[in-house]
């Protein structure tokens, strides 16, 4: 989980922020994502890194993101960070050293969740750069990512930890499936047409 006290005041030409529950949020999010895709994005691996715990519901968005795509086993994508097997705090230095050492060159995209002002709850940010985890309660952790993706599950201002404890379910739900779909269709953009996956159901292939 990170903190961003200004979040939309910083770099305004380089973030974009999409509310998650956008009729058109799904496609808003995928096309923010392809205008940071390096042009030699086909050539290198494509890692997601979902940072989170599932011990605590506001900071579970980046897991739930994770065990959304590596379901559904997409070509292509190296997803890493899901519920049973979440990045966090404790594990976060040695994950990064191993997808490092897998997949040299790669273009990661980090996803977090963060807190922010009140008007900016269920926001979805896209941004160049790395995230950094925890900073929003105060730990030392690496960055991850050549941009991220940061979702506001709540307010910050005021004992975070019990905030992210209290925070519904079903926003984070609702803004990891977005988040998911929007991926999804960064990967499938050769074809014409682009379906959202409705993840309460089984797919066929």
């Amino acid at each position: 989980m990170n903190f961003y006290p200004r979040i939309f005041d910083k770099k305004p030409k380089l973030t974009s922020r999409i509310p998650h529950d956008e009729q058109s949020a799904t496609n808003k999010l995928a096309h923010e994502i392809k205008q940071f895709l390096p042009s030699n994005i086909q050539e290198r691996p494509f890692v997601l890194i979902c940072i989170g715990t599932d011990r605590s519901t506001g900071d579970s968005l980046g897991p739930l993101v994770g065990t959304l795509l590596k379901e559904r086993s997409i070509p292509n994508l190296h997803v890493f960070g899901t519920l049973e097997d979440p990045i966090h705090a404790v594990n976060l230095s040695e994950k990064l050293s191993y997808i490092e050492e897998q997949f040299p060159n790669a273009f990661i995209i980090g996803i977090d969740a963060c807190l922010g002002r009140v008007k900016s709850v269920g926001i979805i940010q896209i941004a160049d750069g790395p995230v950094k985890p925890g900073a929003g309660v105060n730990k030392d952790l690496p960055e991850v990512g050549d941009i991220h993706i940061a979702g506001i599950v709540n307010v910050s201002g005021f004992m975070e930890f019990m905030v992210l404890q209290n925070t519904r379910l079903s926003l984070v739900m609702n803004m990891a499936k977005t988040i998911a779909n929007g991926i999804h269709e960064v990967t499938m953009m050769e074809k014409a047409k682009f379906i959202p996956i409705d993840w309460g159901k089984e797919q066929t292939l």
